[in-house]
């Protein structure tokens, strides 16, 4: 979002685009109802009436730290029996639930909670944290393991994701409805260029990026740069692609989804 928060792009952009800032799932919400326009959703509520702004995404090759499973059962997830599941999140309890049921080989119960982790785990075996959340979990991993006493498992969900399948984490893409563009005083191609510029923008100050939001969040600096500039791929590429078919599949193999959404591009090449 860089080019769409600072100048000399922002007032630029400002004349075609109004901003409203929601979690995930809320975006989702919007764009699926008409509220809005364009939404940076989940991928698990991708719907095939929907164009995608190619070359942007928010993903993972490997290890996030943004999405956590944090369990409490002494057997790992082998004992889980039942996970709470951040209310933020869509396209992560997705991401779960697959893997429970094909490779753990487990079927807890899910049920959506607040992300309050003392809370969650006091009714769960397990609870899945995303976010913002999950990183202050686990900056607080050790000190709240000398204040409670009680030692947890922490499982970065991209990271087994990767580990059991070999493909790339995807969380979220631009999501588009199509007919909205006719109106919008942008062309499409112009849509995907200042999507794409934006991205790159971002990708060209990730120091100012963590300067801003350590003050923000009550999270050190250095952990909030090595988390964008290391743990998120920010490309929709071929990789990702391929990460996403088999999500797909396997999210309508496991009953997770009825079926796999198309992926059309709006404009633009990769």
């Amino acid at each position: 979002m860089w080019s769409f928060e600072h100048e000399p792009s922002r007032s630029v952009l400002a004349a075609h685009y109004s901003i409203r800032e929601d979690t995930p799932a809320e975006c989702a919400a919007r764009l699926a109802s008409g509220a809005a326009d364009i939404g940076l959703i989940p991928v698990a509520a991708h719907s095939s009436a929907l164009a995608v702004i190619p070359g942007c995404a928010i993903a993972s090759r490997d290890y996030v730290r943004s999405l956590l499973l944090v369990v409490r059962h002494p057997d790992g997830v082998q004992g889980v029996r039942s996970v709470a599941l951040d209310t933020a999140s869509r396209t992560t309890a997705a991401y779960t639930r697959i893997l429970f049921s094909r490779f753990w080989r487990t079927q807890p119960a899910f049920f959506p909670h607040p992300p309050h982790l003392d809370a969650m785990l006091a009714q769960a075996d397990a609870a899945l944290l995303i976010g913002d959340q999950a990183l202050l979990a686990l900056e607080d991993r050790a000190a709240r393991e000398r204040r409670t006493g009680q030692r947890l498992t922490y499982l970065d969900l991209a990271h087994e994701w990767r580990a059991l399948t070999g493909t790339v984490w995807v969380s979220a893409f631009w999501s588009v409805r199509p007919e909205s563009i006719a109106g919008s005083g942008r062309t499409p191609a112009q849509v995907v260029d200042d999507f794409q510029r934006s991205r790159d923008e971002g990708l060209a100050h990730i120091h100012a990026l963590a300067d801003e939001w350590a003050g923000r969040i009550p999270i050190r600096r250095e952990t909030i740069r090595t988390y964008l500039s290391e743990n998120i791929w920010y490309h929709l590429d071929e990789a990702c692609l391929a990460g996403l078919e088999l999500f797909y599949r396997y999210a309508v193999e496991c009953g997770v989804l009825t079926s796999a959404p198309s992926i059309r591009f709006l404009a633009g090449n990769l």
